[in-house]
């Protein structure tokens, strides 16, 4: 019991660690967002959302899995990290390489000669991320998840310190692309510094070829999940106007933001709990299961506010000119809402050993958004977003029947614990709808609003006895967690 207690208590402090580290990078990445947004167009980041697609794939690349294969095992030497840190370097070395020369290629596919340049120079981040492969793997396995929350907000700071300083001097899309350099290099040394692990320079990726049964069916799976993440940019570059590529880029940030929110607090900690819990079925199950109700119970309100206040939201923080992004924005919302409890449910899928079940999984998502979004190309953006969207909605329930196999997870558990707090949520954005709709002023509005939905929101839960609430408040006020 002292061993669950241990547990249940490191869960709940990487949680807060969580929130607390996602909360401060998401403020920083909101005033710089702002910032940046008033400064530069929507061709300016139409430009730098074209490249997102080969940025998220080499990353894929580099990082080979082995994050979460060096978790998996038992036991993890010198040599392990080792093997990883020098295959990373070689693997960003060749993907470098093999995009400098295909630049004009990409250039070529967007029709957009100034690509060729600004793909070699933003390309560089590829470099600089794959020093950090290694500790950043020592630091994920060991639940470091302070001084990861510390590499996390200074290296937003400063990277979004340095976009905001080129943006003034002029430097317009490549201000953009630095910001990105900066923020790869300060995590690479950063982790470097608080993780404690040297490299050496003895070269033996012996240890590779044990881990790659895992890790290479990680690499296709993530290869498709960049893809499916960015194949809106891509087909909207191909097909429709920069400016047209660069309202979507901004209606995605502000997306991933919120939904990051969360992510991120479940990335420090989802995979490493529950492969404390991997020999023991039921026990698993439990965890996964008080996750489970945890990742709804704060996803749902705070994506489904923010379509709420879209609007408000957008004209506010970057001006008018971004008003086409809001209308993306609350759409990308509702998915923004599921990917939290998907990357839960493919989290478990991982710790359970089944990559290759979740590498299957993910192509046949990524080939069902490709279709429902290419049917939609010539009918607009808003016909793709919301194809797009409805398919991460429904393919909540394959990731449910993978879930019933490997833990016996129910359809009745799995709904009584995600259904309240979604049904709650929907009724009180609904109901603030209603309410505030005759509000005429933006600034009133959006008060009111995230007012109305955060306090109704907390008060039902607390009437209702909710247990992840009431545990929550226990555990900020630091009373003992029953």
């Amino acid at each position: 019991m002292a061993k669950q207690e241990s547990l249940k208590e490191k869960t709940a402090r990487g949680l807060l660690w969580g929130g607390f580290s996602n909360g401060i990078q998401q403020l920083l990445n909101l005033v710089f967002g702002i910032i940046l947004a008033r400064k530069l167009s929507q061709a300016d980041y139409g430009m730098i959302g074209m490249l997102a697609i080969f940025s998220a794939i080499a990353a894929c690349m580099q990082e080979g899995g082995f994050i979460a294969a060096l978790n998996r095992k038992k036991e993890v030497t010198q040599r392990d990290y080792n093997a990883v840190f020098w295959m990373s370097i070689m693997t960003s070395v060749a993907f470098y390489v093999l995009f400098f020369i295909t630049a004009p290629l990409i250039a070529d596919f967007y029709s957009q000669p100034e690509l060729t340049a600004l793909a070699r120079y933003s390309f560089l981040s590829f470099l600089c991320v794959s020093f950090s492969i290694a500790p950043r793997a020592y630091i994920f396995r060991n639940m470091m998840v302070r001084q990861s929350s510390i590499i996390s907000i200074v290296s937003v700071l400063l990277s979004g310190i340095v976009g905001i300083v080129m943006a003034e001097c002029g430097y317009a899309y490549w201000g953009l692309a630095t910001q990105q350099i900066v923020f790869t290099l300060s995590v690479s040394v950063l982790n470097f510094y608080f993780s404690g692990w040297r490299p050496s320079l003895h070269i033996d990726l012996r240890p590779i070829r044990e881990m790659l049964g895992f890790s290479s069916r990680l690499i296709v799976t993530n290869i498709v999940t960049a893809a499916n993440t960015n194949i809106l940019s891509v087909l909207l570059g191909r097909y429709y106007k920069v400016h047209e590529v660069g309202n979507f880029t901004q209606a995605n940030k502000w997306n991933t933001m919120g939904h990051s929110l969360i992510t991120n607090m479940l990335y420090s900690i989802a995979q490493p709990v529950l492969a404390k819990t991997d020999d023991d079925r039921q026990r698993q199950k439990h965890v996964f299961r008080k996750l489970l109700r945890f990742t709804a119970f704060v996803s749902f309100p705070v994506m489904l506010c923010l379509a709420l206040v879209s609007e408000e939201f957008i004209v506010i923080l970057i001006t008018e000119k971004w008003l086409a992004s809001a209308q993306i924005l609350r759409v990308l919302c509702v998915a923004g809402a599921v990917m939290p409890v998907s990357y839960l449910f493919s989290n478990l899928l991982i710790t359970r050993g089944h990559s290759s079940t979740y590498m299957w999984c993910t192509i046949a998502l990524c080939a069902a958004q490709l279709l429902c979004v290419g049917l939609c190309v010539p009918y607009g953006i808003d016909s793709m977003v919301m194809a797009y969207t409805g398919v991460n909605v429904a393919w909540l329930g394959v990731w449910f029947a993978f879930a019933h196999d490997e833990i016996g997870l129910t359809l009745w558990e799995a709904v009584s614990d995600v259904a309240p707090y979604v049904l709650l949520s929907v009724a009180i954005v609904y109901a603030t709808w209603l309410a505030t709709s005759p509000i005429n002023n933006m600034y009133a509005s959006i008060v009111v609003k995230v007012l109305m939905v955060g306090v109704s929101y907390c008060v039902l839960l607390w009437l209702l006895r909710s247990t992840i609430f009431r545990e929550a408040i226990m555990f900020i006020t630091k009373k003992k967690i029953g």
